[in-house]
């Protein structure tokens, strides 16, 4: 097996990496339940030292990481820069506040003294995406191991150069290989090792199909996971929402990363008074939009990281359009070299088109009118997924009555759906369970154990 690096802007091989056999993946977490017993005795302050080790590291590498990430899945090169540097925020925000998330909690009880702490579980498994190739591993690696488990990085196999520019890093940090370390393997190896004694837990950032499969093996052999899937997050815009700012983050929030998002705005739902006023402002404000080599600092849309992305959203535009539904811009792949989608702006959307129900992976934006809040919620909530939400609105009140019946992981009133490194992340329905960031995401991968004194 070979994994391929291929620029997806200019169709270039930039390189080809031997896979690992199945032998020498399962040595690598036998090394990693090893050194997890020794790197479990440190003390958390001692843990979170590496943490901030971590940080500087990344600043260090600040520009070849970023480089790297635009010339092996696309992204903007101001995008890939910001992304380094919010995993370096991450580091440094658990360096601090990990003490404080696993300090032993004391309970009154009839004991003379009864406790929770919080133990790691052992070596967990990693199985990470290509769309943000930096920030996916250590939004989940940096808390795991401030709890001391070790990790086991499976990448998404079109990015191996930024899997194994991740383990120089952590090198660098002073991390060594039983610790942290990336395997170059497919998913059938991940799944064998999921069935190992070295394996103790699973998180898996994909799609809905790969954590279907991966919560089946890893429930199979009763051992814990978290799983972060896709998305198809409403976007609802009131009637007395600022139309002109609203309509300038809903572009942002549809066309950060291209589109290739989980918690990107897929669903633009609108309140029947201000809908053509925000459908106008939005397509003056796609022409602003520059399509190109992610590489120059003032494009703001690349390509799509493979071929089949594009080919399986265009697809799904096809279908739309044969069902009826238009277009008011774009709709098409760009010819020439590279995997590039045009910026598209639908309407008309019906149930029995694939966009209405399926997650699009890529700068479409489809546009839904209705009448009221009301409406709004009840197609809001029409959906497998449920990740995160936005509603822009003036009524703070009515919204926090809303937010409190959609059904996602996260409603943001008047701002953009993002990941946050204080406060929780993650999915219900078919966007996953389980969660990531914050207190709750340090304390997934640990054993929370109860201990009464008498």
């Amino acid at each position: 097996m070979k994994l391929q690096s291929v620029n997806p802007a200019t169709e270039e091989l930039l390189g080809e990496f031997p896979g690992m056999t199945f032998e020498t993946a399962l040595e690598w977490t036998k090394k990693a339940r090893a050194a997890q017993k020794s790197w479990s005795q440190k003390s958390i302050q001692q843990r979170c030292v590496f943490l901030k080790n971590l940080a500087k590291a990344l600043r260090s590498h600040l520009e070849e990481s970023s480089k790297l990430m635009t010339l092996e899945m696309g992204k903007p090169i101001g995008q890939s820069r910001l992304e380094v540097e919010k995993c370096a925020w991450l580091c440094d925000f658990y360096a601090e506040a990990a003490s404080g998330f696993l300090a032993e909690e004391l309970v009154k009880t009839d004991a003379k003294k009864s406790y929770v702490r919080f133990d790691p579980l052992g070596v967990v498994l990693c199985i990470m995406p290509w769309n943000f190739p930096f920030w996916q591993v250590f939004r989940f690696a940096a808390p795991a191991l401030a709890a001391g488990n070790t990790v086991v990085l499976k990448h998404a196999s079109n990015v191996p150069q930024c899997a194994l520019k991740i383990e120089e890093i952590f090198r660098e940090a002073g991390l060594d290989e039983g610790i942290f370390k990336t395997l170059l393997i497919d998913s059938a190896t991940a799944s064998r090792l999921i069935e190992t004694d070295t394996i103790d837990a699973v998180s898996l950032t994909g799609s809905t199909q790969a954590g279907a499969l991966v919560a089946q093996q890893a429930g199979k052999n009763l051992k814990k996971c978290v799983l972060e899937l896709g998305g198809s997050d409403p976007f609802i815009v009131l009637a007395d929402a600022d139309v002109e700012f609203s309509c300038k983050i809903a572009l942002q929030a549809r066309t950060i990363n291209t589109g290739q998002s989980c918690i990107a705005a897929k669903r633009f739902i609108l309140e029947k008074s201000i809908a053509a006023e925000f459908e106008k402002k939005l397509i003056e404000h796609f022409k602003t939009l520059k399509i190109g080599d992610p590489m120059d600092p003032d494009v703001n849309i690349g390509p799509l990281a493979k071929k089949e992305i594009r080919d399986d959203l265009y697809g799904q535009v096809k279908d739309a359009i044969s069902k009826g539904a238009k277009v008011l811009a774009g709709g098409k792949s760009m010819p020439g070299k590279g995997y590039f989608f045009e910026p598209t702006l639908l309407t008309n959307i019906t149930p029995n088109m694939a966009v209405y129900m399926e997650e699009t992976f890529g700068p479409v934006m489809s546009l839904f009118i209705v009448e009221n809040a009301d409406e709004a919620l009840r197609l809001a909530n029409n959906s497998e997924f449920g990740l995160g939400a936005s509603i822009w609105t003036k009524n703070i009140e009515l919204a926090e009555k809303m937010a409190a019946q959609i059904e996602s992981g996260a409603v943001f009133i008047n701002g953009m759906v993002k990941s946050d490194p204080r406060l929780p992340f993650g999915g219900v329905k078919k966007s996953g369970f389980g969660r990531e960031l914050g207190k709750f995401g340090i304390r997934e991968f640990v054993n929370i154990k109860t201990v009464v004194v008498n």
